[in-house]
C-alpha cells in the first residue's frame, strides 16, 4: 500500500498531513501527485469527494515553497466555479501549509473588495478565485497575471453548465504560454474536451472510476407522486422520520426559496441556500448547519458543492436530477464516515427517465414506497386531465381563471328594465318567415310606421360675427331648396396711430450694379453718403486700423517726456543768472 512519504513530498509537507490525521492517498492523489511534481500538466477525471482538492494542494505547496511573490501578481491560480469550493480549497491551503511561509487570497463575489485588495497589493503566492470575481479585479487594475507558473481549472463540467467558458478563456488568454496547467472534471464531454485539447500540453491523462455505487450504509427510498403534493409529502416525512438534520435539495433556485419558506411557514428549523445569496449569508447558513444550530438546509446542487458535514442523518430530493452523478453526489453527503443515513427522493410520473438513468448507474433499482393518507390531500383531478400533469403553476392559473368567471357582473340589461331575452326572435315566426317569405314581406309592409323622435331643443348662442343668410323657397311645395348667401365681410379700419410708410424706391430709381462698379466711391465718399442718408454729423475722421470707432485712449494728452530734461534747464536759468550778477555786485 503506498503511503504519502512514497509520492515525493516534502518532511514539513507530511507532517502537516500526518497532523492531519490522513496516512493512505487516494487513487486520484497517488496518480496525480509525482507527475505535478515534475511539471506535467495533467488532465484529472474525479468526482467531487475523491479527494483531488488534496492531489493537487499538496505537491504546489512544494512547488512554491521557493520563491517570493510579488505585489498584484499572483504564483498560482486556482478556479472553482463556485464560493462554497473557493473556501474549501483556501482551507486545505491553510491546514496543508501551516509549515509554510506561503500567502494566499480568496477573490469571491459576495465579498467587499477592501480586504481583498490589501492582499493583492501585499501580494500573494496562491490565488484562489470564482471567474467572475477574477476578471472584476483585472479590469479594475488590481491584478496581473503575467507571473502565473501554475493554473488549476477545478470543476470543468460546472463551469460549463454555469456559462463561465468563455470567461476562462479570457482568463488563460492573459497567463503567460509557459506555465503548468491542472485540469479537473468529472465528465468530459465535446466543449470540455475541446478546452482541454486548447489549454493542456501533452498531458498526463488521469480517470478515477467515478463512485457509481452509493455507500452501503445509506438507505434509498423513492416514492411518486404528483407534483402539487411535494411540499405536502416533505412536511409529513420530515415530521414521521427521526431527523436530526438534513439536506433538501432542488434542482432550481426558485424552488429553493419556495421549499425554504414552506418549511418555515409550517413551523420547521430550516434556511435555503443558493447562487443568489450575498456570501456573508450563505457562509453564515453553512457555519450554522455545520454547528448543529440549524436543522434542514435547503440547496441547490451548484450550493451545496464543497459541503462537508459528516454528521448529516437525512438527505431529501425534493426534485430528482437530471444527471445521475449528481443523484450520488447528493445521497453521498450522509452516511460518511460509517455512519448510517437515509435518502429519500419525490418523483413525478414524468421523472421516470431520469430514474431510470440513476438506476442503471448504480446497477441496482431504488425501493418504493407509498404514503398512506396522502390521496385525501390530494385534489380530484378534472375530468379528461392526465395524473400527474396539473403542476403548481397550473392549479393556479385555473384557480384565478374560476374565480374571475364566479365573479363576472351579469349580463347588462336596457334602459326600461327589459332583458336581452326580449329582443331575441322567436323560433316559430323565424320557421314561418323562411316557409313563406312573400307573406312575410306583405305583413312587414302593413306594420304601423314608429312615430318619429321629437327634435331636441337647443337655444344657439347668437355670434356677433355670424354670417347672415338669406332663405329662399321654390314655387314647389313638396320640395324645398334653401339658398344661402353670407354677407361680404367687413373690411378693418385703418389705424391712425400708425404712421404712413415711407414709399420704397422701384427696380428702375435704384442704381444698378454694374453703375455701381463703374463708379467706385471712397471711405470718405462713402461716410458723406451715409452722413447724409441718416443725419449723422459726428462720425469724425476716419481712422485706419480701428473702422468707423475711435477708440477714448487715443484722445487722451500724452505729456512730452523727452522735453522735461529741457524745460527743466530754461527754468532754472534765470534763477541761475541772478545768483551770478548779486554776486558780481557784491
Amino acid at each position: 500500500m503506498t503511503t504519502f512519504a512514497e509520492l515525493g513530498l516534502s518532511e514539513e509537507l507530511l507532517r502537516a498531513v500526518e497532523d492531519t490525521g490522513y496516512t493512505t492517498p487516494t487513487p486520484i492523489q497517488e496518480q496525480a501527485i509525482p507527475h505535478v511534481l515534475r511539471g506535467r500538466d495533467v488532465l484529472g477525471l474525479a468526482q467531487t469527494g475523491t479527494g483531488k482538492t488534496a492531489g493537487f494542494t499538496l505537491p504546489m505547496i512544494d512547488i512554491l515553497a521557493s520563491g517570493r511573490a510579488k505585489a498584484r501578481m499572483p504564483r498560482s491560480l486556482i478556479l472553482e466555479p463556485t464560493r462554497e469550493l473557493a473556501a474549501q480549497v483556501s482551507e486545505s491551503f491553510v491546514k496543508y501549509g501551516k509549515h509554510h511561509k506561503l500567502t494566499q487570497a480568496l477573490i469571491i463575489g459576495g465579498v467587499a473588495f477592501g480586504d481583498q485588495d490589501k492582499k493583492l497589493d501585499r501580494g500573494v503566492d496562491v490565488l484562489i478565485a470564482t471567474p467572475g470575481r477574477l476578471l472584476d479585479q483585472f479590469e479594475r487594475s488590481k491584478l496581473m497575471l503575467s507571473q502565473v507558473q501554475i493554473l488549476v481549472i477545478d470543476e470543468a463540467d460546472r463551469m460549463l453548465d454555469m456559462g463561465f467558458v468563455p470567461d476562462i478563456e479570457r482568463i488563460v488568454k492573459l497567463l503567460p504560454f509557459t506555465r503548468q496547467t491542472l485540469f479537473f472534471s468529472a465528465t468530459m464531454p465535446p466543449e470540455i474536451t475541446r478546452l482541454a485539447d486548447q489549454f493542456l500540453h501533452n498531458p498526463i491523462r488521469i480517470e478515477v472510476s467515478r463512485p457509481a455505487t452509493a455507500a452501503t450504509t445509506i438507505e434509498q427510498r423513492l416514492t411518486v407522486i404528483d407534483a402539487q403534493d411535494k411540499r405536502e409529502a416533505l412536511r409529513r416525512l420530515i415530521r414521521s422520520e427521526p431527523v436530526q438534520n438534513a439536506i433538501v435539495f432542488c434542482n432550481r433556485k426558485r424552488d429553493v426559496d419556495i421549499v425554504g419558506k414552506s418549511l418555515k411557514k409550517h413551523g420547521f428549523d430550516a434556511a435555503p441556500i443558493h447562487g443568489d445569496l450575498d456570501q456573508a449569508t450563505r457562509t453564515a447558513t453553512l457555519d450554522l448547519f455545520r454547528a448543529g444550530g440549524l436543522q434542514i438546509l435547503v440547496a441547490s446542487d451548484v450550493a451545496a458543492r464543497g459541503l462537508d458535514v459528516p454528521s448529516v442523518s437525512h438527505v431529501f430530493n425534493f426534485d430528482v436530477p437530471i444527471h445521475a452523478d449528481d443523484y450520488v453526489h447528493r445521497i453521498g453527503r450522509t452516511g460518511r464516515a460509517g455512519r448510517s443515513g437515509i435518502s429519500i427522493t419525490l418523483a413525478t410520473p414524468h421523472d421516470t427517465k431520469y430514474v431510470d438513468a440513476i438506476e442503471k448507474l448504480t446497477g441496482k433499482p431504488i425501493d418504493r414506497f407509498t404514503m398512506e393518507g396522502l390521496e385525501e390531500a390530494r385534489r380530484p383531478a378534472r375530468e379528461g386531465e392526465r395524473e400527474g400533469r396539473r403542476d403548481r403553476d397550473a392549479e393556479r392559473r385555473s384557480r384565478d381563471r374560476k374565480r374571475k368567471f364566479d365573479h363576472a357582473p351579469p349580463p347588462r340589461s336596457i334602459d326600461d328594465g327589459v332583458s336581452m331575452e326580449a329582443f331575441r326572435p322567436d323560433p316559430e315566426a323565424v320557421a314561418a318567415a323562411v316557409a313563406s317569405p312573400v307573406e312575410a314581406v306583405g305583413e312587414a309592409e302593413t306594420r304601423p310606421a314608429r312615430p318619429a323622435r321629437a327634435p331636441r331643443s337647443r337655444t344657439a348662442k347668437p355670434r356677433a360675427e355670424k354670417p347672415v343668410v338669406e332663405v329662399t323657397e321654390t314655387a314647389t311645395p313638396d320640395e324645398a331648396v334653401v339658398h344661402a348667401e353670407r354677407a361680404p365681410r367687413a373690411e378693418r379700419a385703418p389705424r391712425e396711430d400708425r404712421a404712413p410708410r415711407p414709399e420704397r424706391a422701384t427696380r428702375e430709381d435704384r442704381p444698378r450694379r454694374e453703375e455701381r462698379a463703374a463708379s467706385p466711391q471712397s471711405r470718405d465718399d462713402k461716410r458723406r453718403e451715409r452722413r447724409d442718408r441718416y443725419g449723422k454729423d459726428d462720425l469724425g475722421p476716419s481712422v485706419v486700423g480701428f473702422g468707423d470707432h475711435l477708440p477714448h485712449f487715443l484722445t487722451i494728452a500724452v505729456p512730452r517726456i523727452w522735453e522735461a530734461p529741457a524745460r527743466a534747464e530754461a527754468d532754472q536759468a534765470p534763477a541761475a543768472a541772478a545768483e551770478e550778477s548779486a554776486a558780481e555786485a557784491a
